[in-house]
This record gives C-alpha cells, sequence and structure tokens, in this order.
C-alpha cells in the first residue's frame, strides 16, 4: 500500500496543478483577451476548466485526512476524528486548509453561474486557493513580521508562476487562430498582452523565488547531498529552461512571423507547450521537496 507521505505529496500535486492552471487561463481569458476570441476559446475549455475545477474541489476535502495520516501514526489517523480535530485547529496545516476549504468552495458555488459571472468565480476561488497553500509551508519558520513578509513573497510567486504557466493553456489555441481572418485583430491583440503580462511574471517569478530562497536556505542550492537542494536546483533549472523558451518564442521567433507564418506559428505553439511540460514538471518538484526539512 501507498505511504501517506507519498499520498499526500501526490495530493499536493493534483490540487496545486488544478489550481494554478485554473488561475492563469481564466484570469488571462477573462482580463486580457478580447470578449469574442475569449468566448470562443472559453467554449473550447468548458468542460476541461469545469473538471480541473473538480478535482481541485475533491483534493481540497482529501487533503485534510491526508495530512492527518502523514501528522499521525498512518492511515487509521485519517479518520480518526481526534486527530482530524487536533490537526484542523492546532496546526498551521489546517489553518491553511480553512482558507483552501473557503476557496474551494467558492469555486463550487461558480460552477452553475452564467457566462462572465463563473469564468470570473473560477479565477477568483482557483486564486485565493493558491494564496492559502502559503498559509503553511516553510514560512512558518520564521516569527513576527518576517514571517509574514515570507508568506507574501511566497503569494507574489505562486501567482506570478501560475499566471504565467496557467495562460499558456488557452494561448496555443489563440496561436492557431491568427490564421483565421475573422480572429486574427484579435488574437494579435490577445498575443500583445500576454508577452506584455509574460514579461512581468517571468521577472516576479525570478525575483520572489531568489528572495525565498534566502529566507529559507541563506544561500544558494549548492549541496547536491541534501535532497531538498537537489530538487530546489532542479525546479531552478527547469524554471531557467522555461525563461529560456519564453524568451526564444518573443524575440527570436515572433520576429519572424510576417515572413514564414504557418512554421513559425507551430513552432511558437511548440514551444509554449514544452513551457506547460516543464511547468507541470516545476509543480510536481515543488509538491515533494516542500515536505522536506530545508537543509
Amino acid at each position: 500500500m501507498i505511504d501517506p507521505d507519498t499520498a499526500l505529496a501526490a495530493g499536493r500535486f493534483v490540487h496545486d496543478a488544478s489550481l494554478m492552471l485554473l488561475w492563469g487561463g481564466t484570469a488571462y481569458l477573462c482580463f486580457m483577451v478580447p470578449n469574442a476570441l475569449a468566448d470562443r476559446i472559453w467554449r473550447m475549455f468548458a468542460g476541461a476548466s469545469v473538471l480541473a475545477a473538480l478535482v481541485a474541489i475533491l483534493a481540497t476535502l482529501f487533503s485534510l485526512p491526508l495530512a492527518a495520516a502523514d501528522i499521525g501514526n498512518g492511515w487509521s489517523d485519517a479518520i480518526d476524528a481526534g486527530t482530524l480535530h487536533a490537526v484542523l485547529f492546532e496546526t498551521t496545516v489546517g489553518q491553511a486548509w480553512l482558507a483552501q476549504a473557503i476557496a474551494a468552495l467558492l469555486l463550487l458555488l461558480a460552477l452553475p453561474l452564467p457566462g462572465h459571472w463563473r469564468h470570473r468565480g473560477i479565477a477568483l476561488g482557483s486564486g485565493l486557493g493558491l494564496a492559502a497553500l502559503m498559509l503553511t509551508g516553510h514560512a512558518s519558520m520564521h516569527q513576527g513580521w518576517l514571517r509574514m513578509a515570507h508568506r507574501a513573497n511566497d503569494i507574489l510567486h505562486v501567482l506570478a508562476g501560475g499566471g504565467w504557466l496557467g495562460a499558456l493553456v488557452p494561448l496555443v489555441p489563440i496561436l492557431r487562430l491568427l490564421s483565421q481572418q475573422e480572429y486574427r485583430a484579435e488574437a494579435l491583440l490577445a498575443l500583445r498582452r500576454f508577452s506584455t503580462a509574460g514579461h512581468i511574471a517571468v521577472a516576479l517569478v525570478i525575483v520572489s523565488g531568489i528572495v525565498n530562497t534566502m529566507l529559507v536556505l541563506k544561500h544558494l542550492p549548492t549541496d547536491w547531498s541534501s535532497p531538498y537542494q537537489a530538487l530546489l536546483g532542479l525546479k531552478i533549472a527547469l524554471v531557467a529552461s522555461m525563461s529560456l523558451l519564453a524568451i526564444v518564442n518573443r524575440y527570436v521567433l515572433v520576429p519572424r512571423i510576417r515572413h514564414d507564418q504557418a512554421r513559425t506559428l507551430n513552432a511558437i505553439r511548440l514551444g509554449s507547450i514544452a513551457e506547460i511540460v516543464l511547468g507541470i514538471g516545476v509543480i510536481a518538484l515543488v509538491a515533494v521537496f516542500g515536505m522536506l526539512e530545508p537543509v
């Protein structure tokens, strides 16, 4: 049987990945993509967005008994009322779960709403769910104003990262619609807005990541015998690879669109898909090393 620690890491990955993809994708479509084009993309992803929201809600519900089993003495504590009560009301894990449960409830209430209300409700619920993750984790090692500053930096990091990664998902079909005259003007505008916001998001991810590393380790990860530092180093390498792909897409491929549109747009789409795959790898790594001692 799978052990609680592994199950908790897997649950963290599913929960965090679904929220990040929801947050970035919905925020991008709600606030940066022209309405007619956004409505077309929403119809394409209607089923997927509902499924991702349901996955995030279920992952939130199961995360409390998984945490109880991990903190306690095994699977029996996952359904032990005393252990669940202690974890919920006497630990930072429980505080974070309560906040995540509120975010999950907002997601659930948003699903039956009509049109734009549903989309904005999903963006709000997923964004709050991501922010609530920062109530636990390594920021808890500090006290007072430093803990608050660390949590604020973590929230900035996860929202910027989720915004970058999640927006790439609707960007892929938007790039395909550039070749259709009906959507070309709106797709170009959406692409320009993504580029502007992407520069900001990438910069925020890098700067807040450096700050977080300094707050936790007080130095760069250089001890490869430490599981935490080795996985953190791999995460940094993946984020650097994502940044390099973003730079190539923006400054090498985009200027070539006017000369060879079909081939260049296909290359940009492939680069964006590669960024998504790398980003999912980053989430998986964080789900694991976020549970390790930062040594």
